[in-house]
């Protein structure tokens, strides 16, 4: 008799996405400007992603920090023709983070310019003259990091975006933390430090965000950076839901 064993297949990526908590993450959000999702993308999934840093046909463009003083390390901007996994994460994340950008858009008084699908925004943007892709790989060597900054390109912005770890904290590296600092109003700036799990996408603040004032809400100015890789390679995917 044969005892065959088999493995089921991974969830669709919506059905991954759709599956976790939004309004506690939502929560977290608003009371941190990061949250970390459940994990989205498997091991095997995460490797291949990875592997594809050496595909020059799937790039528009290489960046080195070092060159730019942007950091230490390389990022890679793909086409509009990015890994599968690449655009059914951003098209299955986008309406969930939508809640939020209107949420706090709403309690800092500003238009939400952003349609309910994906598409109708990025013709926005590209009929705005932001048409390049704005998903990024990026890698990480020893010694490497990335110097705190923001994802703007131009007048359309959305106020989240996500990183997503590609490797093994404390395995394939160390070091190399994700790093969030907060300009306070009216006091010292705050900053978070999180350790990116493999195949995990940490949803963070692009520009500012509210926080809550005397006179109700006020924009806190918020950068994103790496802090150095101590050993070893370092991956990651970054999804941003405005073109450049």
């Amino acid at each position: 008799m044969s005892t065959r064993t088999t493995t089921a297949s991974p969830a669709p990526v919506r059905q991954r996405v759709d599956s976790a908590d939004w309004p506690a993450l939502a929560e977290e959000l608003d009371a941190h400007g990061c949250a970390l999702t459940p994990q989205l993308l498997t091991p095997m999934e995460c490797r291949e992603l990875a592997a594809h840093y050496d595909r020059d046909d799937l790039f528009r463009s290489t960046v080195d920090m070092a060159r730019h003083r942007f950091g230490s390390g390389r990022y890679r901007y793909f086409t509009h023709q990015p890994p599968p996994p690449v655009d059914a994460l951003r098209r299955a994340l986008y309406p969930h983070l939508l809640t939020v950008a209107r949420d706090w858009a709403a309690k800092l008084g500003r238009p939400a310019p952003w349609p309910d699908s994906l598409d109708a925004w990025l013709e926005q943007c590209h009929a705005a003259g932001q048409a390049k892709s704005s998903q990024i790989l990026l890698r990480y060597g020893a010694g490497d990091w990335n110097a705190l900054h923001r994802d703007l390109f131009g007048d359309l912005v959305f106020p989240l975006q996500v990183v997503i770890g590609l490797d093994r904290h404390g395995t394939d590296y160390t070091g190399g933390e994700f790093l969030l600092v907060e300009q306070r109003p009216r006091a010292q700036s705050r900053g978070t430090s999180t350790v990116l799990p493999q195949g995990h996408a940490l949803v963070f603040t692009t520009r500012d965000r509210p926080v809550r004032s005397a006179r109700g809400h006020s924009a806190a100015p918020v950068r994103h950076g790496v802090s150095t890789v101590r050993s070893g390679r370092r991956h990651a995917l970054g999804l941003v839901f405005h073109d450049a």
